[in-house]
């Protein structure tokens, strides 16, 4: 989870870049220089910086204002401490009558720049903390900025396959049937006697994956973060966590090279490419602050969580649970709390325990992945 932290950082130094271009040729000593003579002055909750990092498709995708990626991090200078949760997409909130990745889009669309301020407040009742800033970051943009850099070289721990791979812009494509077939066509697939891969082959495509090193475009990382129909283990939301955490860690790896950020004209690409996939309260002046506080953090103590459901085979018990589908849950495949529909005090008494840095007894050894502290069975 930590790398989810250095692409928060990675952007914001890239905009901040831009303000000192004429001296980005000795831009290191320059920024760290001025920085270190500088008081934090960020909003903070207690002694803590809490962040949101929300990430959305974009574009023609499937729900491009969605945000599969949902990371709640908490960054304590004082206690050299970064604890990190990840949220998966499918929680159910009730206030929301939907899951939690829809926040983002129904506040934007009640009005526009309110999708901040609802993701923000539905994550913080789930967390039970106030989060100070929300960045979310759209993957075309991510994309792009993948492509300027030369490419990624990413740890790709599992071989896999994926027979159900979108492809952008087909997703109306008819693959031949006539108009007057669509409607029972489509009438098969709601009934699950078919699929939609069975009907419309065509807007599929096949996609593997060989474990090692593998360098990657813009494209095949954004495919290698948004498979998620992989046959096997990579076939779950929870593997493509970590699949996301390892693309993001490439793209670190070379945003800091000096080959990038050295160069004062991919600089300013990164830039324009970047600002415009991005939708933030982090004001301007705040960048250099956020710089500051991950050169003091870095290192730190690092602890992350992802919520998921448990591991049977290990006898371990998540902090959440799939309920059957019901009209409860608008006849959906969701998550919930184990403690129950929007009792979050589980949740939030495991993300005390790790601000704290305590040792956690949970009864949810697989809830966490982390360099402090393993929870018990």
């Amino acid at each position: 989870m930590r790398k989810y932290i250095f692409f928060i950082i990675a952007v914001v130094v890239i905009i901040f870049a831009v303000k000192i271009i004429p001296f980005v040729g000795k831009v290191s000593p320059v920024l760290f220089q001025y920085i270190s003579q500088k008081t934090i002055q960020l909003k903070k909750s207690g002694d803590s910086v809490n962040i949101l990092l929300l990430g959305v498709g974009g574009g023609t995708h499937e729900g491009p204002d969605l945000t599969d990626t949902i990371i709640f991090a908490s960054l304590n200078e004082k206690n050299k401490n970064v604890a990190m949760l990840s949220i998966p997409r499918d929680l159910w909130v009730a206030d929301l009558s939907g899951k939690v990745n829809t926040a983002y889009v129904i506040g934007n669309e009640k009005q526009k720049g309110r999708g901040l301020t609802l993701a923000r407040a539905v994550v913080s009742k789930i967390v039970g903390k106030q989060i100070n800033y929300v960045l979310v970051v759209n993957f075309d943009g991510f994309v792009k900025a993948v492509n300027l850099v030369g490419g990624l070289d990413v740890v790709v721990t599992n071989t896999f396959d994926d027979y159900a791979y979108p492809i952008t812009g087909q997703e109306d494509n008819t693959c031949g049937h006539a108009d007057n077939e669509i409607a029972s066509l489509s009438a098969q697939i709601a009934s699950g006697s078919a699929s939609d891969l069975d009907i419309f082959p065509c807007r599929y495509k096949h996609i593997h994956f060989d474990k090692g090193i593998q360098h990657m475009d813009g494209e095949t990382a954004l495919e290698y973060v948004r498979s998620r129909h992989a046959l096997g283990s990579e076939g779950s939301d929870f593997a493509r966590s970590k699949r996301q955490q390892a693309v993001i860690t490439a793209f670190k790896n070379k945003i800091f090279s000096a080959q990038t950020f050295l160069n004062p004209a991919k600089v300013v690409d990164l830039y324009t490419i970047l600002a415009g996939s991005i939708d933030t309260d982090i004001k301007q002046d705040e960048i250099d602050d956020f710089i500051r506080l991950t050169q003091n953090l870095k290192n730190g103590k690092i602890t992350s969580g992802v919520l998921d459901t448990g591991n049977e085979e290990n006898n371990y018990q998540g902090l959440l649970i799939n309920p059957p589908i019901s009209p409860e849950f608008e006849n959906a495949w969701v998550l919930i709390p184990r403690a129950g529909t929007s009792d979050y005090s589980q949740i939030q008494n495991y993300l005390n325990c790790e601000l704290n840095e305590k040792t956690c007894i949970t009864p949810t050894p697989s809830v966490v992945s982390n360099t402090s502290a393993k929870p018990t069975k």
